[in-house]
């Protein structure tokens, strides 16, 4: 297995950051945030100078119950491709339902069922066959667990490894959130999982809140997710470890101090790999079984669809799951989803009052409406109900936003909203 090195997760708010940190060999960038004709001016000064960029996908949603999308496939390999990346990530998640039509705008985990890993294991394969370079997999962390789960952690990752030739992007801190929150063992999981499949690791901090742990990517690594990480160690030299940090960015020399930390658990296994390798080919999909038949993913489709629904739309909790862990995860998935429309949309804040007045009304919008073509739609469907209902009451405000809305609503506006919009637009003149 091709050696890494130290890393981190590379992101707009510290780019300046992470092109001085110390013996820094790679870094990790989220897929869908760059685009392969216009790469960030910081990641082309590292790749000059040898720092290898990995993309790491957010929204294939391998786990779920439809086919992989093939321009979402095509859009992944030509990252790659732009970036000259030796391999690509993605996760072991599903992250949509196309019947009902919803988005989590989450990773949500995967039932530990033979039917979940046959649709899991043809996903993985029409993924394989697409991507110009090999594939890992992320575990991922979780607040609720699946009633009548027939395999451990370890074994449905390990026959997923067997069936697919796939790699693993190992998250200790996932193994720590899914210990405080469903109770597994992060040492049986590295016990029975095949390492020899690792292609990378994850190191990240998160908080614990009323006996909740929230994987939030926003606070430092803790000690317990660095006895993980030893304790994987102990079993292997990884061949990459990686430091995530989405949010609530520290001063760069607590990022520096932080990455020290974790090349002490690991040294020497991460030496310094100034050169980059090129990318060779993806290996063809082996998966062992003939797939998943169409009854099997319409069962799997079903069940996802009744959970994703209770957590984005209000309906009625699944049999078999904890009530209030999805109630605690439904508040996750609300909160997540208004901050990342205020970061795609940063006006509306500004708009309606400041953060609060904005969260408070967003939650209300999106209480019982879904989320169903990703954050920029969204941002623009809560303006649209926001005119709707004739608010906000301030004039200047009012005005403010059907501006917004006018600008960016394309060529998809509802004649209710243009109604209104030209009507206020007409009042304003």
């Amino acid at each position: 297995m091709e050696h890494l090195g130290l890393g981190i997760g590379w992101r707009p708010e510290i780019a300046d950051a992470v092109e001085r940190l110390p013996g820094l060999d790679w870094v990790e960038v989220v897929a869908e945030n760059v685009c392969p004709g216009h790469l960030p001016a910081s990641l082309l000064r590292l790749r000059e100078r040898g720092v290898r960029v990995v993309p790491h996908g957010v929204s294939l949603g391998l786990g779920g119950a439809d086919r992989p999308d093939p321009a979402k496939l095509a859009a992944l390999g030509e990252r790659a491709v732009a970036l000259g990346a030796p391999l690509v990530t993605e996760h072991i998640a599903f992250v949509r339902t196309s019947s009902p039509v919803l988005e989590a705008g989450h990773l949500l985990p995967v039932p530990r069922t033979r039917d979940a890993l046959d649709v899991l294991c043809e996903n993985v394969r029409i993924a394989q066959d697409a991507l110009p370079v090999p594939l890992a997999l992320e575990n991922i962390a979780a607040l609720i667990s699946w009633p009548g789960e027939e395999m451990t952690e370890g074994q449905f990752l390990t026959e997923l490894v067997e069936r697919t030739g796939v790699r693993l992007l190992l998250d200790v801190a996932n193994l720590h959130t899914n210990r405080v929150n469903r109770g597994e063992d992060p040492a049986a999981v590295l016990d029975a999982v095949p390492l020899e499949a690792l292609a990378y690791v994850h190191v990240a901090g998160g908080i614990e809140r009323a006996g909740v742990w929230h994987d939030t990517h926003a606070h430092p690594v803790p000690p317990v997710v660095l006895d993980i990480l030893a304790g994987l160690r102990a079993r292997v030299a990884p061949p990459g470890v990686l430091l995530e940090r989405d949010d609530d960015f520290p001063p760069e020399p607590q990022l520096a101090d932080e990455l020290a930390r974790i090349r002490a658990v690991v040294a020497p296994a991460v030496p310094h790999v100034p050169a980059p390798a090129p990318a060779s080919p993806a290996p063809a999909g082996t998966c062992g079984t003939a797939g998943a038949d169409e009854a099997t993913r319409t069962r799997i489709g079903l069940r996802q669809a009744a959970l994703l629904s209770a957590l984005v739309a209000g309906t009625p909790v699944p049999e078999g799951f904890d009530r209030q862990r999805i109630r605690v995860q439904a508040r996750a998935l609300a909160a997540k989803r208004a901050d990342v429309v205020a970061k795609v949309a940063p006006e509306l804040p500004s708009i309606l009052g400041g953060a609060d007045a904005y969260r408070e009304a967003f939650l209300a919008y999106a209480r019982h409406r879904p989320m169903t073509d990703g954050y920029r739609r969204d941002a623009l469907d809560f303006a649209g109900h926001l005119l709707i209902r004739e608010l906000p009451a301030d004039r200047a405000a009012h005005r403010r936003l059907t501006a917004w809305w006018q600008e960016r609503s394309g060529d998809r506006p509802s004649r209710r909203i243009v109604r209104w919009a030209r009507t206020l637009t007409g009042r304003a003149a």
